[in-house]
C-alpha cells in the first residue's frame, strides 16, 4: 500500500507541484490516513494546505482505494534543521 502511494506521488502529484518547483513526500500512513510533507519552493508557499486538500488529496484518493485522507505534514525537515545548524557554525 505504501508504494502504491509513494508511486501515486511521484507520477501523478509531483508532476503537478514540479511545476512550480515543489513535491510532495508520504511522512507517515495509518489508519487510512497519508500524511505528506511539501517540499521545494511549495514547502514555504502560503497555499500549501489548499494544495494537499485539493491536489494531493484528491489524487491519491482516487489511485489508491484505502487512503480516506491526507494530512500536511508541517514539521520542520531534517535537511532544513541541518542546513541551520551548519549556518549557526559559520559554515557554508
Amino acid at each position: 500500500m505504501e508504494e502504491q502511494i509513494k508511486k501515486a506521488l511521484i507520477e501523478k502529484v509531483n508532476p503537478i507541484l514540479g511545476e512550480h518547483s515543489g513535491g510532495a513526500v508520504m511522512t507517515k500512513f495509518e489508519d487510512g490516513v497519508v500524511t505528506v510533507r511539501l517540499t521545494g519552493a511549495c514547502s514555504g508557499c502560503p497555499s500549501a494546505q489548499m494544495t494537499t486538500e485539493e491536489i494531493v488529496k484528491e489524487i491519491l484518493m482516487e489511485e489508491v482505494a484505502e487512503v480516506k485522507d491526507v494530512k500536511l505534514d508541517t514539521s520542520v525537515s531534517d535537511d532544513l534543521i541541518e542546513m541551520a545548524r551548519k549556518l549557526m557554525r559559520g559554515e557554508r
